[in-house]
């Protein structure tokens, strides 16, 4: 790997992991567009970008996620049960939306990645959130309910923030704890959905050399390492100042990125 490409790959990483721990926004939800755009100008097989842009986005969260789950434990805001609760779920959900994924075309993938981000990016826009109306389902409920936000999840590439935080937010569950508990979720998906890409990149011949299915390693590690060490700093500048006018400013970001996202999957018919 060129010195500039490995830079670029590691200034990603520190934008993406303090942008993350500042506003509490899903890193790969801005890392996936940010990787296609850095793998379609490294000339990799066009069929392929979009998957290993997801896929390495979520392998990141592998390293991520544990930085930002210890911070909030020690704050007393991950809802231990909930996460045993959910994680059976959200493991199946992960392994099946990337092995799904991984046999869309890079059309139908890049549309289901920006609706989802365009989606995401309105609810930060409009900074809704929903009203306390029941109670966390029981049983049979939260594995469904786990299933779909790791579906869902590894579809974009995403930690499961913005479906996990707004269903347990109307669930009755206080939003630092509900925050708290969405971070600890980040490493089942991030797990399951890892295996999956592999699985579904495995074996196929045209994927550029230092892949691992269709997560790229390289890249992987570089943008891993920079992330863990800025997601905290992000976290704690959050505690010190106003981040609503900047959630307003990533929310446009994220229009921005979703319609690129969308521009690549229609330029792949």
């Amino acid at each position: 790997m060129d010195p500039l490409y490995l830079g670029i790959l590691v200034l990603l990483g520190a934008f993406v992991g303090f942008a993350a721990g500042l506003l509490g926004i899903g890193g790969g939800m801005l890392m996936a567009p940010f990787l296609t755009l850095l793998f379609t100008w490294r000339g990799y097989p066009v069929e392929h970008i979009v998957h290993m842009a997801i896929a390495t986005s979520l392998a990141t969260i592998l390293f991520t996620s544990v930085s930002s789950v210890r911070a909030h434990h020690r704050h007393g805001a991950v809802l231990w049960p909930v996460v045993w609760l959910l994680a059976p779920g959200i493991l199946l959900g992960s392994l099946v939306g990337a092995q799904i994924a991984g046999r869309l075309s890079t059309f139908w993938l890049a549309l289901v990645f920006a609706v989802f981000v365009g989606f995401s990016a309105v609810q930060m826009l409009l900074d809704r959130k929903p009203k306390p109306s029941r109670e966390l389902p029981k049983g049979a409920g939260m594995f469904g309910v786990g299933s779909l936000i790791g579906f869902i999840s590894s579809m974009v590439g995403a930690g499961g923030g913005f479906m996990a935080v707004p269903f347990m937010v109307w669930s009755n569950v206080p939003i630092h704890k509900a925050v708290g508990t969405s971070s600890a979720l980040g490493f089942p998906i991030a797990a399951a959905g890892t295996v999956g890409y592999v699985l579904a990149g495995h074996g196929t011949p045209t994927l550029p050399p230092g892949t691992l299915g269709f997560v790229y390693v390289p890249a992987l590690l570089a943008i891993a390492a920079a992330s863990v060490l800025t997601a905290p700093l992000g976290a704690r500048v959050a505690h010190a100042t106003d981040t609503k006018p900047l959630k307003r400013v990533f929310a446009l970001l994220l229009f921005v990125l979703a319609a690129y996202m969308a521009y690549k999957g229609l330029r792949a018919i």
